[in-house]
């Protein structure tokens, strides 16, 4: 049994919150952690860099100077790479879709995988929330301080169904938005919905705090993958 630790937003262990080993994924191939990884890093670029070759350069067909008498080289256009405005050699052109596939049992399985070695590392913990009526940056701070993540990559998880429209969560959503911005000028650290998580998240920040309402998603998400689920 392995146990996220609990903490309230003054930095005091509440306690523990149990996760059975059996929803842990221990064992995976690397290559489909890097296969992962590599793809979502492609998947970022945009692949829309464009340059002129001397053929679409606007410019006079005028020959630059006479052919001969000048002791200069000789010149035919004012297109030519050489000269200023002229045509780019062997620049960047808009590519063909270079988007890679990703597969999704691969990526849930990646996914868990990394997220499991979180947990093993005690990298993940919870946070209760409770009730934030305005943003407090230095209020954040003091419990990145107390934690021990002060100085880390911190990513911040939430339940992205916090509406206001929905009983009894309008509190709870005013608490998540205060403290959302609380943590905007704090240094590395980002906020994203626990359902939109990828691996590259994953580990690229040091330590993920999940707040305690979404903690049942972490738990599914881990769950789908042991399960082979599409």
């Amino acid at each position: 049994m392995s146990n996220l630790k609990k903490y309230d937003l003054s930095g005091k262990q509440l306690g523990d919150v149990e996760l059975s080993d059996s929803l842990l994924t221990k064992e995976l191939n690397s290559q489909v952690v890097k296969d992962y990884v590599v793809a979502i890093r492609k998947n970022k670029r945009q692949w829309s860099a464009s340059t002129k070759g001397r053929s679409e350069v606007k410019h006079t067909t005028r020959k630059p100077h006479p052919q001969k008498g000048t002791g200069k080289a000789r010149q035919g256009s004012l297109v030519s790479p050489q000269f200023k405005g002229g045509g780019i050699v062997f620049g960047p052109k808009p590519k063909f879709d270079m988007h890679t596939r990703i597969n999704k049992k691969e990526r849930r399985k990646a996914i868990a995988f990394l997220l499991s070695e979180k947990i093993t590392s005690g990298s993940i913990s919870v946070l209760e929330l409770g009730s934030m009526t305005e943003p407090k940056t230095k209020s954040v701070a003091s419990f990145f301080e107390t934690v021990g993540v002060s100085g880390k990559r911190v990513l911040f998880l939430a339940d992205t169904n916090l509406t206001n429209d929905r009983e009894g969560k309008e509190e709870l959503h005013e608490s998540v938005s205060c403290f959302i911005k609380s943590m905007r000028n704090i240094p590395k650290t980002s906020f994203m919905p626990a359902s939109s998580i990828s691996g590259y998240d994953v580990i690229s920040n040091q330590e993920i705090i999940i707040l305690d309402s979404s903690v049942a998603e972490l738990f599914s998400v881990l769950e789908r993958a042991n399960n082979g689920k599409s």
